[in-house]
């Protein structure tokens, strides 16, 4: 039993506050390390501008969503700034057990879910350079109204007094240097299942 767990593959979450780069950081990994899915998680939210349904998020209706939850699909689901959230259980374990490494790019509620279930899983927080960057970022998407910028800037002063729960912190100041930060993370656990075997 042992042996067959060493091959399975690893979860990776990627987790902060709304606007800090989570998405910029997934597709950067996943260019930069072999190997590595990501798992794409279904939202009530509309799509933003450029997104795209089954690329980006599994954009259905709030009724899917409930349908969904009542059919115990979810792995970790919450609601985010008014929205829903949810990981497919199924596509998590195919991933897993097919022994590849899945990224999963969730708010911090649906982090600490799967450190529950799953706590074998590597938590990333990312950070911003500090709360003013924060609002800069979420300006310059112009996706949302002032309400749910305030929404979602008051979300992330709590968000980031969590970091510390983490078993890393990746500061998304320079991109650069903080997806090489992350590309490392992902490369340290893949040598670490390697010299356990």
């Amino acid at each position: 039993m042992l042996s067959e767990q060493r091959h399975k593959g690893r979860l990776f979450v990627l987790a902060g506050p709304s606007g800090v780069g989570k998405g910029t950081l997934r597709t950067r990994a996943l260019a930069d390390v072999e190997n590595l899915t990501y798992s794409i998680s279904c939202t009530t939210r509309k799509p933003r501008n450029g997104e795209r349904d089954g690329v980006d998020y599994h954009f259905v209706t709030r009724e899917e969503f409930e349908e969904k939850i009542a059919g115990g699909l979810f792995l970790e689901h919450a609601v985010v700034h008014g929205d829903r959230y949810g990981t497919l259980r199924e596509d998590i374990v195919r991933e897993l057990e097919s022994g590849r490494d899945a990224l999963l790019e969730i708010d911090v509620q649906g982090a600490q879910q799967i450190r529950s279930l799953l706590p074998e899983s590597v938590l990333i927080f990312i950070l911003p350079p500090s709360l003013e960057v924060l609002e800069e970022r979420l300006r310059r998407r112009r996706t949302e109204s002032e309400e749910k910028i305030d929404l979602r800037l008051e979300d992330a002063k709590k968000e980031m007094e969590r970091a510390k729960e983490y078993d890393h912190v990746v500061l998304n100041d320079v991109l650069e240097r903080a997806s090489e930060e992350l590309r490392r993370i992902i490369l340290h656990y893949r040598k670490q299942s390697r010299e356990n075997q």
